[in-house]
């Protein structure tokens, strides 16, 4: 593999969606009968005899939910309400999860046990409590006894076009955004925080307590990698993340999710989503975690047909979902309702190689060859020879694609199946290791 530490220009001049008037009064979306919320740990690894997470237990809204006491994998109950059920969920690429219904009551009760410890701004507070806040902040990164995270960067653009989650936090929680970097300093103990926006967003942010950094506007100029290189002089090389260079990214809405708990001694439980109707108009909800986007849809007025398609994301990167049943969670920043005439046409049509795909990569990957030998399965082929690893999910080579061949989803199927492959190989290698021994 080439390992590259050069990128292109795709020059399509796409730009994210500016944050207008009309997006600043969020729409409420009220809690639904019952949430469902993922517990990242499969179904079949737990003793449910010993758990103390069971069917019919009593939970008050806030409340901290794991299957010990001292276990890392836990989920927040955004209602207050009783468990109705506990069945294994099998998410993206055979991710296996635990789904857990709660049923909501019809007093709400909120608990304070986060209020206590809210008073102690450690690490071990942020492990145990804030882990599976809205936004997603990646609190593992800073859990190794090696102190590896040197910065860190908030990122106030969304990783799409069309959403708006991020933009919409940063403009309208500017209190919580400052309590929340605040804590995010004292807890890892890392002072060097940037705040990385739009040009024209910066206005009235300097005194956050993060130094502002200007993003492209122009998409995918607000991706991680991007923002590395064009903003903070350093290439991610292929195969490695931003903390493997010493940088953490926590998104905008993370970080006031962050905010908004220390300042109440609640844990947030609310989510900030941006809807897109079929004709591409938007507008920012605010919902509990774990309600069916298909309340989200209702409360729209949007009758869907068949085949219409709802994509969790946004329209370059956003990953379709089966059912209107499918719930909000931490990481959902967007939902998006596709008319079937408006969907992208794809086809099995064989590469014409018109170099489209080339030209549109910032990375300067050789797509054109790439696709042929993920096509063919040749997954560790495509990333020694081809920069597999390179690619960062922006999705410009399906968006320009004439063929219309899916090579996003290409791309992304060949790094869930190499990684797979590799993690089989380590383990057969420590069996027989084991063996020897």
């Amino acid at each position: 593999m080439r390992n590259k530490s050069s990128f292109g220009s795709a020059s399509l001049n796409l730009t994210y969606q500016p944050f207008t008037d009309t997006l600043k009064v969020p729409v409420a979306i009220a809690p639904p009968k019952q949430v469902t919320l993922f517990l990242y740990k499969p179904y079949a690894d737990i003793n449910w005899k010993q758990s103390l997470l069971k069917e019919g237990l009593e939970v008050k809204t806030g409340q901290r939910l794991a299957v010990s006491d001292d276990d890392d994998a836990y989920i927040v109950s955004s209602v207050t309400g009783a468990v109705k059920s506990i069945a294994a969920f099998t998410s993206d690429y055979g991710r296996e999860l635990t789904a857990v219904t709660i049923e909501q009551a019809a007093k709400e009760s909120i608990d304070d046990s986060f209020k206590a410890a809210a008073e102690n701004m450690a690490l071990e507070t942020a492990l145990k409590y804030l882990c599976n806040l809205p936004g997603n902040p990646p609190w593992h990164l800073f859990a190794g006894d090696e102190k590896k995270i040197k910065a860190i960067v908030i990122n106030g653009m969304d990783r799409d076009l069309l959403v708006n989650a991020n933009q919409f936090v940063v403009a309208n929680q500017v209190s919580d955004l400052t309590v929340g970097i605040k804590a995010i300093k004292q807890i890892t103990g890392v002072e060097t925080v940037y705040l990385a926006l739009g040009r024209d967003r910066m206005q009235g942010l300097g005194h956050v307590g993060a130094t502002l950094i200007p993003v492209d506007d122009v998409y995918p100029g607000a991706l991680p990698r991007l923002i590395m290189k064009d903003s903070l002089n350093q290439i991610v090389p292929a195969g490695r993340e931003p903390e493997d260079l010493g940088v953490a990214f926590f998104s905008a809405q993370a970080v006031v999710a962050i905010g908004e708990s220390f300042a109440t001694g609640i844990l947030s439980i609310t989510n900030t989503v941006t809807f897109i109707n079929k004709d591409g108009s938007g507008s920012v909800v605010r919902v509990p975690m774990g309600t069916p986007v298909g309340d989200i849809i209702r409360h729209h007025d949007v009758t869907l047909e068949d085949r219409d398609r709802i994509v969790l994301g946004g329209p370059m990167t956003g990953q379709a979902i089966y059912s209107v049943a499918h719930p909000v969670q931490r990481d959902t920043d967007a939902v998006m309702i596709q008319a079937r005439q408006q969907i992208p046409h794809v086809s099995d049509y064989p590469c014409i190689n018109c170099g489209e795909c080339v030209r549109a990569c910032p990375a300067l990957i050789q797509v054109n060859m790439l696709v042929r030998f993920l096509e063919a399965g040749q997954y560790q082929d495509a990333a020694d020879g081809y920069d597999l690893l390179s690619c960062f999910d922006c999705g410009l080579c399906s968006y320009v694609c004439p063929a219309r061949i899916p090579i996003f989803q290409h791309i992304r199927l060949g790094k869930y199946e190499l990684k797979r492959a590799q993690e089989a190989e380590a383990e057969t290698a420590q069996e027989v290791e084991e063996t020897d021994a």
